[in-house]
């Protein structure tokens, strides 16, 4: 018998600055009945779902912490855990974390549909700068706001509700970056969920890059490693306008040949569901990706000793 899970993409159209919690928890709470509605028993949201993209904006230390969360659930978060128990459906979702320690990351659980966080990923791949960028409107600060991830890129086993699915976590650009998606799989990943805010700009400035390039590039980064990785990937923005700033959408659902199965037709709130059979990665991980009979790591070490380019010797 195929093992299938049925799983939703809960995009989000933008949180305003000005939207309270418990409006934006209200709306997430709708997509995640439409997609229980629907028999997907794992849903999919983006990355700080719970706030603005608020790395956009230079922030001084009072403001910047109310867009952290020091507890998971927290008590205006509860809300979303406890609805979710009711309807028997589990999610991934991402949100700014601060440690007792008072550490601040971007980060993203895995949740049960019993209430259990099984997983948690810290986002490794932190785009931007510390400093802004003088003369600008819009900033990509999350190297100012977060440390980077800590935790590695680890595989967490799914419960027999998501047919015992190996479940792989990255956050925004992490999913540019072929390293985290091989570490994943490497671990028997099946299903990758990634969730992001990205710019439908260029966040570092100029203006090469369009909407539809953006957009594009995130697709092409989707299906290109679901397929060498020969996995499942759910992969889900915060869309629309935010604060006057605007973000792709293109939400998808992958299958392990890189073909979309579910995309987002807007750039509002929107819920993809799918059937993910699991079964599907041993074509690719028996024959083209077989890793056991085709990899040669021997020859892979630049990739973990060196940073920056290297020039070949000059003759």
């Amino acid at each position: 018998m195929s093992r299938v899970i049925r799983v939703a993409a809960a995009q989000m159209g933008g949180n305003q600055s000005t939207d309270s919690r418990q409006s934006i928890l209200g709306r997430m709470i709708g997509l995640l009945e439409q997609a229980a509605q629907q028999g997907a028993t794992l849903v999919v949201f983006p990355e700080l779902a719970f706030t603005t993209f608020f790395p956009r904006i230079l922030l001084d230390g009072s403001v910047l912490a109310e867009y952290f969360e020091a507890h998971i659930p927290s008590d205006t978060t509860e809300r979303l855990f406890k609805r979710a128990r009711e309807l028997g459906v589990g999610f991934y979702v991402g949100y700014a974390e601060q440690t007792p320690e008072g550490q601040r990351f971007n980060t993203s659980i895995l949740v049960a549909p019993t209430g259990e966080i099984i997983g948690k990923y810290r986002k490794i791949h932190l785009p931007g700068s510390v400093e802004p960028r003088p003369n600008s409107r819009f900033q990509q600060l999350e190297k100012r706001y977060f440390e980077y991830g800590d935790t590695g890129f680890p595989v967490f086993q799914g419960p027999q509700a998501w047919e015992d699915a190996r479940i792989g976590m990255l956050i925004c650009n992490d999913r540019r970056w072929p390293e985290a998606w091989r570490c994943l799989a490497l671990q028997g990943m099946e299903l990758l969920c990634v969730g992001y805010n990205s710019a439908a700009y260029d966040p570092n400035g100029g203006n090469s890059e369009s909407p539809e390039l953006r957009t594009f590039h995130a697709l092409l980064a989707v299906q290109g490693n679901a397929y060498m990785n020969a996995c499942w990937a759910v992969a889900v923005a915060k869309a629309g306008v935010e604060d006057g700033a605007a973000l792709i959408g293109g939400s998808c659902i992958v299958d392990p040949n890189g073909v979309i199965v579910a995309q987002a037709s807007t750039l509002e709130d929107e819920v993809l569901v799918a059937d993910c059979d699991l079964d599907m990665c041993l074509q690719g991980r028996t024959k083209m990706f077989n890793f056991d009979l085709h990899r040669r790591p021997q020859w892979y070490r630049r990739i973990v000793d060196q940073v920056g380019i290297e020039l070949p010797k000059a003759e």
